[in-house]
């Protein structure tokens, strides 16, 4: 049974290597097994029929029966396209193709009665289904051309596709047929159930062949449904017994430095050089590192706090207790520009008590950074500021303690594993983020750290007023800014593009930077992108930060970490094409100092329901861990990836972090209850579990063992 089901899927009658090349790639589908795992998206009701006049925009797929009327190919070169019109009693639809057009015009024939099923999409008020499946209805043997009534099937499966998978031929339909074929050849065997029978009665859950049988080729609503149910439970629990029982067996036996003692270093900035008191927030987290590092265990700690809330001094005393006790610290930060501004931030703070602070950057080259990296060796340089070149072959520490690791997703887990290799024993590892985390994410994605959370903002701290301004009330934002700037503040302007693109209607951020330069000629203005060279980020950052600059037009290159405190504006231009952690983290960079701060978000005068609700929520909270739940509820776990927590979150197939989130906590619990006792996998009736759960954790990089 496991040779089929560990047999090279380009063996399946109807793959073949090329198509199996595409679905490794695309689907990640290796073997005749992997097959049975590729579930359909959804679901369509074939028994039914729909009518023409039925349709409405609201409609996912639809079904509808009718005669060919019209079959004519438009366009030229890469904007060819076949049209048809399907009719029946009550109206006609477009039935369009814009790839495979030769299949499509063998396939539909004029005059012919087909049923057809797709999408249907308005324009200029008339219906159209693009790509649709289209199926002829036959005749009834020996009529006069009459066509049969033969029964519709039920329910039928839709499969995910992507378009390299189309421009082979791989439609729902083909992979539905190939899957229906997996099944074939499996006969009367079933698919082994790693589930141990104990646990498969008291959750109550439907066997993984059955689970599987029902998912692929459903009876039922209701048996998809429980189907469904066991396979969300299966990623759900496979997840947490993961980060539960393999972050038990690191900690039972990574020991750590042990900071025993709070000495100069600490006490002197304590008392001379901190800037401002500390919230109670920041002391309670700051007790908390305390006692993990004093542990004799290797402390793995996230800090979590919105924007502005302090985290950086939080860093700046908790790697001053390594200093006092013999070892190195090192901040990790994901872009020049933040290492090059905490880097003097630190000098300012730390020099006056005798602490030598090194960066180190793709831009620091030759005798300087010669004398960093032997600082690093010799031990003379006690703090390193540095992006990824911090983990690069020539750096080497000698006694590295402690790292801090800002925005700690925009780096790999690789690249964090190096900097675990610059000590001889794992360093004490402080992982900061000012994207809050909602509880059920933060469980998914840390689920093998300790969480501290700073909670509250520094006194003296207002918060910024939100504004939304139409594309008809400019004249009022001109106001704000000449207001702003003529009281000697300063203003972001930030664009989301760089470069123009024939698909998109947002604004050139050069034609942007023109604009504003012409309309506010009496200022200085300064331009920020991702594609300068890093000497000129650097300097343009520096006259902005040094007060040379009145206005700053950039993309989100300035969204993390960058302070200037005296910018009171930050105007987001076509702020409904930013997710609301994005929104929330540039609207972080003004409030940091005592005056009134404005964030205005600028969208034209037509927004969709999703983009009218993120603008709301911005404007009525502040709170970055409320806007973290909003947003994963708007955007859904799968569109996580690809913003502001990219990398965050592990990619479900079946389970969703917001809907499921209470199914999450149960397989949490019953994670933590079986790994209770450190025997368990040797009991007979677990070792099935044991044995999968070995599979799922073998090769997989996980945040268990490097933070």
């Amino acid at each position: 049974m496991y040779s089929l089901l560990t047999q090279d899927v380009k063996y399946l009658p109807g793959v073949g290597p090329h198509r199996a090349m595409i679905l490794r790639t695309e689907l990640d589908v290796r073997t005749i097994g992997d097959l049975f795992y590729q579930l359909p998206v959804r679901y369509v009701d074939r028994s039914r029929v729909h009518k023409v006049r039925e349709l409405s925009d609201d409609m996912q797929y639809v079904q509808l029966r009718g005669k060919i009327v019209s079959v004519e190919e438009r366009g030229v070169g890469r904007k060819r396209r076949l049209e048809a019109i399907l009719a029946d009693e009550t109206g006609g639809v477009y039935l369009t193709w814009f790839a495979g057009l030769k299949y499509a015009a063998k396939k539909v024939k004029l005059g012919k009665t087909y049923l057809v099923l797709g999408k249907p999409m308005r324009f200029n008020g008339v219906f159209s289904l693009s790509h649709p499946e289209v199926d002829e209805v036959s005749p009834v043997p020996g009529s006069t051309g009459g066509e049969s009534e033969a029964a519709l099937p039920g329910l039928v499966p839709v499969y995910r596709v992507t378009d390299s998978m189309k421009r082979v031929g791989l439609n729902s339909k083909v992979m539905e047929k190939l899957v229906a074929t997996a099944w074939e050849k499996l006969g009367d065997g079933t698919v082994p159930d790693w589930m141990p029978a104990h646990l498969l009665l008291s959750e109550k859950l439907a066997g993984l062949d059955r689970a599987l049988r029902e998912a692929n080729h459903p009876s039922s609503l209701e048996g998809t449904r429980l189907a469904i149910e066991r396979l969300k439970f299966d990623e759900l629990f496979l997840l947490q017994l993961d980060i539960v029982y393999y972050a038990k067996r690191q900690n039972s036996k990574r020991k750590g430095y042990r900071f025993g003692k709070i000495g100069s270093y600490f006490m002197d900035f304590y008392e001379k050089q901190l800037p401002f008191s500390l919230t109670e927030a920041q002391k309670r987290v700051i007790r908390e590192i305390r006692r993990d590092v004093g542990s004799g265990f290797q402390m793995n700690r996230l800090l979590q706090g919105d924007v502005g809330s302090g985290k950086t001094i939080v860093a700046v005393l908790t790697m001053l207790i390594a200093l006092d006790n013999g070892f190195q610290a090192a901040l990790m930060v994901p872009t020049e520009i933040l290492a090059e501004q905490h880097y003097g931030e630190l000098c300012r703070l730390l020099e006056p008590i005798g602490v030598k602070v090194g960066l180190l950057t793709g831009v620091v080259k030759g005798r300087a950074r010669q004398e960093v990296l032997e600082g690093l060796s010799s031990g003379s340089v006690q703090i390193i500021v540095g992006t990824h070149a911090l983990v690069e072959e020539p750096v080497e520490f000698h006694r590295l303690g402690f790292a801090v690791i800002d925005e700690q997703h925009r780096f790999g887990v690789r690249q964090r594993a190096k900097l675990w290799g610059k000590s001889v024993e794992p360093p004490h590892v402080l992982v900061m983020t000012a994207t809050p985390i909602p509880r059920t994410l933060a469980m998914t994605v840390y689920g093998d750290l300790e969480v501290s959370v700073i909670d509250e903002l520094p006194p003296g701290r207002k918060p910024v007023r939100t504004l939304h301004f139409g594309s008809g009330e400019r004249d009022e934002l001109v106001r704000l800014i000449e207001r702003e700037a003529g009281e000697g503040r300063q203003i972001y302007v930030v664009y989301p593009l760089i470069q123009s693109s024939e698909r998109s209607e947002l604004k050139n951020l050069e034609d942007g930077y023109e604009r504003v330069r012409t309309q506010f000629p009496h200022m200085s203005v300064g331009m920020l992108h991702g594609q300068m060279k890093p000497m000129d980020k650097a300097e343009v950052m520096t006259r902005f930060a040094c007060g040379g600059l009145d206005i700053l037009v950039a993309t989100t290159v300035i969204e993390v970490g960058v302070n200037v405190p005296n910018a009171s504006v930050m105007i987001i231009q076509d702020a409904d094409r930013f997710g609301l952690a994005q929104l929330h983290q540039l609207r972080g960079r003004v409030g940091r100092g005592a005056d009134e701060s404005y964030c205005v978000l600028l969208t034209g005068t037509e927004l969709g329901e999703t983009s009218r609700r993120r603008i709301e929520i911005m404007c009525s909270t502040t709170d970055g861990f409320v806007l973290a739940e909003e947003d994963l509820k708007l955007r859904g776990p799968g569109d996580i990836e690809g913003t502001q927590q990219s990398g965050l979150v592990f990619k479900f197939r079946y389970a969703n972090i917001m809907r499921d989130s209470a199914l999450m906590q149960h397989c949490r619990a019953l994670a933590e209850d079986i790994c209770k006792n450190d025997g368990w996998g040797d009991e007979p009736r677990m070792r099935s579990l044991k044995v999968r759960l070995e599979e799922y954790h073998k090769g997989k990089e996980t945040f268990v063992n490097i933070s």
